[in-house]
């Protein structure tokens, strides 16, 4: 598929996907005419790099990690890695978790106070 194409699969701008290839995060091939052209597996790598990055993790840790999501075979530094992101991801889902539920208390003690005042 095109870049266009992808892009607009993917919700992610053709900027970003130039970034991408840039970065070693996303691979195309080019056509006689120069264009790129993804291969249709190109959608789901790159809702996955979407993830990683919403995630936290950074693009040189992305493009380190990526090759053994496309292999399925990782060196335990790898292995390693990938757990470290696990953890602080899980972390990170606690830490938000704690604070959604603070806001929701908050939200039910503005709610019963403008009630009151009704």
């Amino acid at each position: 598929m095109r870049i266009g194409q992808l892009a607009r699969r993917s919700g992610v701008s053709v900027r970003a996907l130039r970034y991408y290839e840039e970065q070693r995060l996303l691979e195309s091939a080019r056509t006689p005419g120069g264009q790129r052209d993804y291969p249709d597996e190109a959608l789901e790598r790159v809702q996955l790099i979407q993830d990683l990055f919403a995630a936290g993790l950074s693009s040189r840790t992305v493009v380190e990690l990526l090759p053994c999501v496309s292999t399925g075979v990782a060196t335990p530094a790898m292995v390693d890695q990938l757990i470290i992101e696990r953890d602080r991801i899980a972390a990170r889902i606690q830490d938000l978790t704690r604070a959604k539920t603070k806001l929701g208390r908050v939200i039910e003690n503005v709610t019963a106070a403008n009630v009151a005042q009704d």
